[in-house]
């Protein structure tokens, strides 16, 4: 299997791994950097922009959820081609619906796609991720999640150039799609096709689909499941209340002027990054419990330290420490859901369901209670649930695959 690749292949592997994660956060930060524009050219209001984005975030549940059933049926490398299409695809259609026939339905058809896509694409990628770890012997997982982040970055960058020189959202739309599209056919020609064993045994492949649906659900009467559900929901929580609400917190929580807010969270989007960037060698020294358990009292501590603290250097000192914190408790769970190649795909869609469920309807909630308690007091959820991803860290060590595919806890983290 990937034993027989060579040197050169697993490099050209690592490298469309890195730019498929990176395609699909260039893909979200475009999207997100219109939206006002968006919204001015159909006429609408957040009650409409709500419902754009709730369009959106249903199709990605779903994606997620339909993931394994693809990977069944054609592998990762083609179901990895397809929803990367669809994205594009979706992402030149919001621009039409919005900018040209500026219809709120054909709009949301788009948006609806490129959830879909971006959604079933995560659950591909992450389980490739895995299947490159197994391959390398080295932790990955948080690099690629870096290049996700690094993807949402140069689409947030260009998405400022092309307001300032007032370039049509069709056209920044349209442009954007044709570039996922040839990263997303030059990416997959260089992931080899033995990694189709990871997720869809030859016999799997030839199951009625009510069968393969079956397999898919078994992840969700597994115990470690929603274990793992507890460290991606605190991590998911805190990265998502921190995109969301971390600038508002700033500017109306410690009274602090408007430039505050994004200086702030730009140093929470550094220290995450930088986090994820050096985290594979330290989780291989260390191991994930380890990591997770110090990295959760990190993110705890910094989060309550921007609570209490004054506006002043603390503040963006435990910005910091929240960031870099937070870093890792995603890339890891995905990891370790993914530790039994036979059933990676299931239990990756699975645990990705819960942190994205998280990430997409946890900021929303904390906003309604903040209206009612304050920011910075609803904050404190945030850390409570950062410590209990904390104390459920154990459900990350390793598990050991004997050759009849089944799986137990390792002895070592």
């Amino acid at each position: 299997m990937h034993s027989t690749l060579t040197r050169s292949q697993l490099v050209r592997w690592h490298v469309a791994i890195c730019a498929i994660f990176l395609a699909s956060g260039l893909s979200i930060s475009t999207w997100a950097s219109r939206v006002p524009q968006i919204r001015e050219s159909l006429g609408i209001e957040n009650s409409g922009v709500g419902l754009l984005l709730l369009g959106m975030g249903v199709a990605s549940i779903i994606g997620l959820s339909v993931a394994p059933a693809v990977m069944a049926r054609i592998g990762a490398r083609s179901g990895m081609l397809v929803a990367l299409v669809l994205v594009g695809m979706g992402l030149a259609i919001i621009g039409f619906g919005a900018d040209t026939v500026q219809v709120f339905g054909v709009a949301l058809v788009g948006l609806a796609l490129f959830g879909f896509g971006n959604g079933a694409v995560d659950v591909m990628m992450n389980v490739e991720g895995a299947a490159l770890e197994k391959a390398t012997g080295r932790t990955i997982m948080p690099l690629l999640h870096a290049f996700f982040s690094f993807g949402t970055v140069i689409g947030a960058g260009l998405g400022f150039v092309a307001v300032s020189l007032r370039i049509p959202v069709v056209a920044h739309c349209v442009a954007m799609g044709v570039v996922i599209l040839v990263v997303a056919f030059v990416a997959v020609a260089n992931v080899p096709r033995t990694e189709a064993a990871l997720d869809a045994p030859a016999d799997e492949e030839r199951r009625h689909w009510r069968e393969r649906l079956a397999v898919s659900l078994q992840a969700w009467r597994e115990p470690r499941t929603y274990t793992l559900g507890v460290i991606m929901l605190g991590m998911a929580f805190a990265e998502g209340s921190a995109n969301d609400w971390l600038p508002s917190a700033v500017v109306y929580g410690h009274g602090a002027p408007e430039e505050a807010g994004p200086a702030v969270l730009a140093v929470f989007s550094v220290a995450m990054t930088v986090g994820r960037i050096a985290g594979g060698p330290v989780v291989d020294r260390l191991g994930r419990v380890l990591v997770l358990r110090v990295l959760a009292g990190t993110a705890a501590a910094g989060l309550l330290l921007f609570i209490l603290a004054p506006f002043g250097p603390l503040v963006f000192v435990g910005a910091a420490l929240w960031g870099l914190g937070a870093s890792l408790g995603f890339p890891i769970g995905m990891s370790a859901a993914a530790d039994d190649p036979a059933k990676a795909a299931s239990r990756v869609a699975a645990a990705a369901t819960i942190g994205y469920v998280a990430f997409l309807c946890g900021p929303p909630i904390l906003g309604w209670i903040g209206d009612h308690i304050g920011l910075l007091n609803t904050l404190l959820i945030v850390v409570g649930l950062i410590v209990a991803s904390g104390l459920f860290s154990g459900a990350a060590k390793p598990l050991v695959v004997d050759a009849a595919r089944t799986a137990e806890p390792a002895r070592r983290d």
